[in-house]
């Protein structure tokens, strides 16, 4: 099932990637509303990173094209913001929290150019809705997963973009931190921003998104929440590993599996 949006703020078009000559995403046509968070889901390896590396253009397509707001990447660069997996980050790298945000504001004040002190205000004040302002001259290795996590959405909120584009932002996280992020996208897209997130928590789906994104190599289903996050598109998506998910958690809840051993 794919549902198109009508005035789209995302257009991808027959996307095709490939790895070594080995197709990582084939085919995948679909559009995304504006002033939405939409997620995309599927197993590993099923191209979800791949899909968002592909729309800000970090990776060549072997065929078909994107279109953001109705322009080529090039154009509009500047208004989209990408937060990569945690993992895929030199946390080393000897920097300040503070540091990292401020890097957000390269675009808006160029790589040679002195940081101001209003861009030093605008990256405390995305520190603060992060939860992290108290934290601002600590070093990125010093910090928890979650803490290095809320920093990096923190830094592309200081982008001041129009479209964010999220890699497993809640994976490591604790409970309270992934509250707290995903309470802040909502408010960023009731202040008209756009929000796309590699997700792979179905029990949240229903609560997180508006628009799902079912991926499989392919894509197996596009749209609202309410109209594609059904048992046959989930297991099209899935396979049987979602049938061996759902009966390992019927026996938890039934309480078959023991303490022994």
């Amino acid at each position: 099932m794919i549902i198109q949006s009508e005035n789209p703020v995302l257009e991808v078009h027959d996307l095709t990637v490939s790895y070594s000559s080995k197709p990582a995403l084939w085919g995948v046509d679909f559009s995304l509303p504006e002033g939405s968070i939409t997620g995309i889901i599927g197993p590993n390896g099923s191209g979800k990173s791949t899909l968002l590396k592909s729309i800000m253009g970090l990776i060549p397509l072997s065929s078909g094209y994107v279109k953001i707001f109705g322009k080529d990447l090039d154009e509009i660069r500047s208004r989209i913001s990408y937060v990569p997996q945690r993992e895929s980050v030199d946390w080393d790298f000897p920097v300040s929290a503070l540091d990292v945000v401020l890097m957000g504001r390269y675009a808006k004040i160029g790589m040679l150019r002195n940081v101001r002190s209003s861009d030093r205000k605008i990256a405390m004040e995305c520190l603060e809705k992060v939860g992290m302002s108290d934290f601002a001259k600590r070093q990125i290795s010093q910090l928890s997963g979650g803490q290095q996590q809320r920093v990096f959405i923190a830094r592309a909120l200081a982008q001041e973009a129009d479209f964010y584009l999220m890699d497993e932002p809640f994976a490591g996280v604790d409970a309270a931190t992934e509250e707290a992020i995903i309470t802040l996208l909502r408010e960023m897209v009731n202040a008209k921003k756009n929000v796309i997130v590699v997700h792979h928590d179905l029990d949240t789906i229903t609560e997180y998104f508006d628009w799902l994104v079912m991926l499989n190599m392919r894509l197996v289903a596009s749209g609202p929440v309410k109209q594609v996050y059904i048992p046959e598109l989930l297991k099209k998506t899935y396979g049987t590993r979602l049938s061996i998910l759902a009966e390992a958690g019927d026996l938890l809840a039934k309480d078959k599996f023991s303490e022994k051993g």
